[in-house]
């Protein structure tokens, strides 16, 4: 959530470990400006009951859709739901130009301001439609657009995204499969995604149990060939979250994830025996 230009932190459901939508009132204030829900994982967040919250409260609603393009919730996609949204196209995400990203403007009242932004500051757009008879700076803005190279680049991975999209669902749902028998031994806990959430195969993660050495079984799943890793320090208590803003009320289900989430390798062309290594070596050095 964004209170007056601060971010304020409140933590997440245990289930999808996206923004528990029942925490956002208690941590609403005169100075909120916006709700920030992050797609995580490229699964929904709980947008209903998070625009109700902002319509009752008179707020803006800014996606993070970063890992959501191509996912879906109650059949909108991410990123379209709020006033704004935004998408990544980093080397790391499932559609990719290397670097750089872009914005969905879902609020007609936000359109001309993000024109300006985009346009170096100035009025540009204006010009260029006719509407003013030269274009001059308005505000803050930089040098968003992309080269042209970057941008065909990016078309041709836009061109594919359902494919793409398609094949990293197919190995999401294979490794959910092979781990079932894993997570009824109570040997890890698989991604829950609702149904109502249709989801891009972002990534694929398992949370350990209470208690399991993460930094023992990483070490295990190297020695064997295996590439996994852990995912991000909680904004709340990185540095500049410390400095720059504050959390609201205990963040214990953040803690927990961050402590015990192991992201295995994704990636279109990942084979099924190269799977079966993965799995395997999960077997090899996982408690129990």
């Amino acid at each position: 959530m964004l209170r007056g230009g601060v971010p304020v932190f409140v933590d997440v459901r245990e289930d999808t470990l996206n923004l528990d939508e029942s925490r956002i009132e208690a941590a609403i204030t005169p100075r909120t400006r916006a709700i920030v829900p992050v797609h995580y994982a490229g699964v929904a967040c709980e947008m209903d009951p998070i625009m109700d919250i902002a319509r009752r409260h008179g707020l803006m609603v800014i996606e993070d859709a970063a890992q959501g393009v191509m996912s879906r919730y109650r059949g909108r996609p991410l990123g379209a739901i709020g006033d704004l949204g935004t998408f990544s196209f980093h080397e790391t995400k499932n559609i990719i130009s290397g670097e750089g990203g872009a914005l969905i403007v879902g609020n007609a009242d936000l359109v001309e301001r993000a024109e300006i932004i985009r346009e170096k500051g100035t009025d540009r757009s204006r010009f260029f439609r006719g509407q003013v008879d030269k274009y001059t700076w308005q505000e803050a803005g930089s040098s968003f657009l992309p080269g042209e190279l970057i941008a065909s680049f990016l078309w041709a991975q836009l061109e594919e995204a359902q494919a793409i999209t398609a094949a990293r669902l197919a190995i999401w749902a294979r490794y959910h499969a092979a781990l079932a028998p894993f997570e009824l031994a109570g040997r890890l806990r698989r991604p829950v995604v609702p149904d109502h959430c249709a989801h891009n195969a972002h990534l694929y993660y398992i949370l350990l149990p209470e208690g399991a050495d993460r930094d023992a079984v990483l070490r295990g799943l190297a020695e064997r060939g295996v590439g996994a890793v852990f995912h991000y320090v909680p904004l709340h208590s990185s540095p500049a979250g410390r400095r720059f803003g504050r959390a609201v009320g205990n963040m214990q289900v953040t803690g927990m994830a961050a402590e015990r989430l192991i992201r295995l390798p994704v990636w279109v062309g990942l084979g099924p025996e190269q799977q079966d290594r993965v799995i395997e070596a999960l077997d090899a050095v996982l408690p129990g």
